[in-house]
């Protein structure tokens, strides 16, 4: 009994080490490039600053006519708006929304330009020249017109359901992508080797094939994430999503709205949320640059 109980602990502590040594080669592997580590560092601090910091910045709601655009200082480092109200608050309680989204939106394109390219690739026949014609007309669709058109019937004030929107309509790029890459995985010996097997389609995709192309597919995972962001602060710029919360899409629209542009003491109030934006994209593609060594088997296995 003892020594069972004893085994269990030391098999627990392994799984410790093994864990924590999977972080050391990550991280490794991810400071490998320096410009990848900056950009993993700003999606962290990014991440850090849109769900903890609201706990410790409380949001400024308090109209003070008094320090309407007033520059930034000690008390209000980015300035204030058209109401007085701190920018700095509104850009660590604005950044939630649009992560949430962006990576909401990342998972599903993904998966679906994953799952049915590697399906459309293997089984082939009626079944793959159905989903290229349907991958080709949906490349010929443009996006962002049809989400304009689609908020006119659908009310998208749900974060979920816009992300699942944005999902479904941007994943048949990935999906040619996919399909072509694994027309030529599927003629390696080691994926004959499992259908001779015959270990069933999942193993082949999912543990034969779908590693191989890891480092491709989550570059493209961040690709999905800056095009979702773009496509949600445009449709709430646009009015086009009446999401109640803050966020910088409606910090940029209410500056727009409000005439903003028209005082020389905005710019940093309309600055504020297109800088978040724009810094949150740039971190998103340098971490690319480090994902393909965090990935790709070769670069990995010299770690």
């Amino acid at each position: 009994m003892q020594q069972s109980i004893a085994f269990h602990h030391r098999t627990g502590i392994d799984r410790i080490k093994d864990f924590l040594r999977g972080i050391g080669i990550f991280l490794r592997l991810i400071a490998s490039n320096r410009v990848g580590l900056l950009g993993f560092i700003m999606v962290l601090f990014f991440v850090g600053l849109s769900f903890i910091g609201p706990h410790l910045v409380p949001l400024d709601t308090k109209t003070k006519v008094s320090e309407i655009y007033v520059p930034p200082s000690w008390e209000h480092p980015l300035g204030t708006d058209h109401q007085g109200r701190d920018v700095w608050s509104q850009i660590v309680h604005g950044g939630k929304d649009i992560l949430y989204v962006a990576f909401l939106t990342g998972l599903i394109s993904t998966f679906i330009g994953v799952f049915f390219g590697s399906l459309s690739a293997i089984i082939g026949g009626s079944f793959d020249s159905l989903m290229s014609g349907l991958a080709d007309v949906w490349l010929t669709i443009p996006r962002f017109p049809l989400l304009a058109v689609l908020a006119g019937f659908i009310r998208l004030d749900s974060l979920s359901l816009l992300a699942l929107i944005l999902g479904v309509l941007g994943w048949a790029g990935l999906f040619r992508a996919v399909r072509a890459q694994v027309f030529s995985l599927k003629e390696r010996d080691y994926v004959e080797a499992a259908r001779a097997l015959d270990l069933g389609l999942g193993h082949i995709i999912f543990s034969e094939i779908l590693p191989n192309m890891m480092s491709y597919i989550a570059i493209n995972f961040t690709f999905a994430m800056t095009s979702a962001i773009y496509a949600q602060t445009s449709l709430v710029f646009l009015g086009l999503v009446p999401i109640s919360t803050s966020n910088w899409g409606v910090m940029i629209s209410l500056a727009w709205t409000r005439g903003a542009i028209f005082f020389k003491d905005s710019i940093y109030y309309i600055m504020s949320p297109i800088m978040a934006i724009a810094l949150l994209q740039l971190a998103l593609v340098w971490t690319g640059r480090s994902l393909e060594a965090v990935f790709n088997p070769r670069l990995r296995a010299g770690a």
